[in-house]
């Protein structure tokens, strides 16, 4: 999956979709795609009021993309068998880092209990 693709199966078609199954290359290029977004929106805040920690640019971005950036982060963690509900221990400040390491490693070859197969490698 190419960098446009992914970001318009994220933001379009599977906006609220936390069912089936994203691959790493879906899942990489939608976040390299929302760090773009957020870095400029805070380049664009710090332009109007350079005091401001979080400014109206960068929370309007956030609100827009919390959803499928969740969304996306599920359908991941169903690519290589965990449940979804396996995001919230990123509220452990520690968990990050185990969310990490999940994401890069590839999906299951076979289709699982969350869907078809987007296993691509030998």
């Amino acid at each position: 999956m190419d960098f446009k693709t992914a970001v318009k199966t994220c933001l379009i078609e599977k906006y609220t979709t936390f069912s089936g199954r994203a691959s790493r290359s879906e899942y990489w290029y939608f976040t390299l795609f929302t760090t773009i977004v957020f870095i400029c929106a805070n380049i664009i805040d710090n332009a109007i009021d350079p005091y401001s920690i979080f400014g109206t640019f960068y929370l309007l971005c956030l609100v827009l993309l919390i959803t499928p950036i969740i969304a996306c982060g599920a359908r991941r963690l169903h690519d290589i068998g965990r449940s979804g509900w396996w995001l919230l221990i990123y509220l452990t400040g520690i968990g990050s880092i185990l969310i990490f390491i999940w994401s890069i490693i590839a999906g299951t070859k076979n289709d699982n209990e969350y869907g078809i197969s987007t296993y691509i490698g030998k």
